[in-house]
């Protein structure tokens, strides 16, 4: 697909694109602010931070984290906004926001996934089935024997890690929880939301559990933010072929939500990059 074909699939549906693309810009600036709101819930638990200043460090450090492999540079950009004493643990909050977030994709994508195998004739070999049963007690077993060695960061073992992440206040990590969730549901109804729009004819029970299927796998894959949309549009593309939906619909949909959910807040990120003043205590 390219930009024309993109244009004129959303001019062509003339006065209804610009409200359309309105209500989506509302349900992408709801996502993002569940995404603050959660980032500062977790941060007031150790440092009292406004609004404001959650606001400033979550679209800073996406505009920073787009360079790198699945955004891994948002740990370190979020980090140079605090002291050098409070790094360590604004690296492992974002770690644990980023774990939540992941733990509802998952949960909901497994669904996703069942629904795939069930009703749609998908190929698949036992004997990889066993394969990433074993790989997968494997890096338990491996994980539970380097505990209490300091891999990732010095001074932090994966015991310490643990430890660190039972601190959080219970209701600091059910609100973290919570808001994920709400972000999850979000940007999956704005999926389904967009497919309508650009003349998709499919029921909500059918592309619901494809879209929980669709982020799960595409969370997994890793990817330049460069590349991001491409290998979205690609996973998209194949799982909504089994029931019918035109490639055209789903690149337009895929685009427009990249567009709206990192696009966009990446440019308003970009003042904050540019007016960033380091703080070296």
């Amino acid at each position: 697909m390219d930009l024309g074909e993109f244009k004129a699939a959303v001019f062509s549906k003339g006065i209804a694109a610009s409200s359309s693309l309105l209500f989506f810009l509302i349900l992408a600036t709801a996502n993002w602010f569940f995404e603050i709101l959660k980032w500062q819930t977790l941060v007031s638990a150790f440092e009292k931070t406004p609004f404001k200043t959650a606001l400033k460090q979550s679209l800073a450090s996406l505009t920073v984290s787009l360079a790198t492999p699945n955004r891994i540079g948002e740990y370190g950009a979020k980090a140079l906004f605090f002291e050098k004493k409070m790094r360590k643990k604004i690296l492992l909050l974002n770690f644990f926001s980023s774990i939540s977030q992941m733990f509802v994709t998952s949960f909901f994508g497994l669904f996703g996934l069942l629904y795939l195998f069930q009703n749609f004739n998908i190929p698949y070999s036992v004997t990889t089935l066993c394969y990433f049963g074993i790989g997968v007690i494997l890096f338990l077993a491996v994980t539970y024997y380097f505990k209490e060695k300091e891999l990732l960061m010095k001074g932090f073992s994966m015991a310490k890690m643990m430890r660190f992440f039972r601190s959080i206040p219970l209701q600091v990590k059910f609100k973290t929880m919570l808001f994920s969730t709400f972000r999850y549901l979000i940007f999956s109804g704005m999926f389904y939301g967009m497919l309508l729009f650009f003349g998709a004819k499919i029921s909500f029970t059918v592309a619901i559990p494809l879209i929980f299927a669709m982020y799960l796998l595409v969370s997994v894959l890793p990817t330049l933010f460069i590349f991001d949309v491409v290998i979205r549009g690609g996973v998209a593309v194949w799982l909504f072929s089994f029931v019918g939906i035109p490639e055209l619909t789903v690149l337009s949909t895929v685009l427009t939500m990249w567009l709206l959910n990192f696009v966009l807040p990446a440019l308003f990120g970009s003042f904050f990059v540019l007016t960033y003043q380091p703080i070296t205590r």
